[in-house]
């Protein structure tokens, strides 16, 4: 697939959404942004929240595809996350079939299957061990819940309308990782760009699942699938092992937030502040 010109961005305020502002366009692709925060120094950017579905309609239209980043992106209330994450998510694909855009890269996350245990051993794991894509679904929080409908309302689509769909489990994308799990599950800003950048200009694709992270020595799932989408990760969290070893410790398989993929959200999950 030719790269997409036009690419609506919602969630374009958030933190994942900020670092894709600044990255992807080097690959070519203008942005149209969208957020229910305006957006410093963007005076173009939609504001408007997914429960606005005529804005939504108007931001779709004429975009060659779509990022889809918006969402309580922490735990909260069901109530909050069913009207954001849930609905305001099936809103923004009604919107892509009233329109006729063919393609949309869905943020899914690790949550999704976050009471899946994590691979014990010294890494590398090795790749008949790591966690697959077709692992069971068994989300830790609503949070990862609404990221397996998210999964499942994208695989709708296709089946029924022909509306593509990369769905990326994204682990951890920041600058760098802040804890000992993250170096498992950590994607640089920067593989993130490639990895968006794939998931946007692969063919055929109709409902592909992928797991998102950098290519990490101390990795714990499977990156094959999205390397079969043409992502070629660039980096390795190993170069800030030392650092949150020496200040943490490592993981022990005895503790429940160290014994399953998805850490503290199975025992602490952060709340959403708003």
């Amino acid at each position: 697939m030719s790269a997409p010109r036009t690419v609506l961005l919602t969630g374009a305020a958030g933190g994942l959404g900020t670092l894709m502002r600044g990255l992807l366009p080097a690959y070519g692709y203008q942005l149209r942004l969208l957020d229910a925060r305006p957006i410093e120094g963007e005076p173009e950017a939609i504001t408007a929240d997914l429960g606005d579905r005529e804005a939504l309609r108007e931001a779709v239209r004429g975009v060659d595809a779509v990022i889809h980043l918006a969402a309580i992106s922490l735990e909260s209330t069901f109530e909050k996350i069913l009207q954001s994450n849930i609905a305001g998510t099936h809103h923004l694909y009604e919107a892509v079939r009233e329109e006729g855009i063919r393609r949309v890269v869905f943020a899914s996350s690790n949550h999704a299957v976050g009471f899946t245990p994590r691979p014990e051993g010294e890494p590398p794991i090795p790749p008949e061990r790591l966690i697959r894509i077709d692992t069971p679904r068994r989300p830790d929080t609503y949070y990862g819940l609404s990221k397996c409908f998210g999964e499942d309302l994208a695989q709708l689509y296709w089946d029924q309308h022909g509306v593509e769909t990369v769905s990326i489990r994204i682990g951890s994308c920041f600058m760098e990782p802040t804890t000992v799990r993250m170096l498992s599950v950590w994607m640089s800003p920067g593989d993130g760009a490639r990895l968006f950048h794939a998931a946007l200009t692969a063919e055929p694709v109709g409902h592909t699942v992928v797991y998102g992270s950098s290519a990490n020595t101390r990795l714990w799932w499977d990156l094959e699938p999205a390397r079969a989408l043409g992502y070629e990760p660039q980096d390795d969290s190993e170069q800030f092992a030392a650092k949150l070893v020496a200040e943490q410790g490592e993981l022990q398989p005895g503790r429940r937030d160290h014994a399953y993929l998805g850490g503290h959200f199975i025992t602490t999950p952060p709340h959403w502040p708003h």
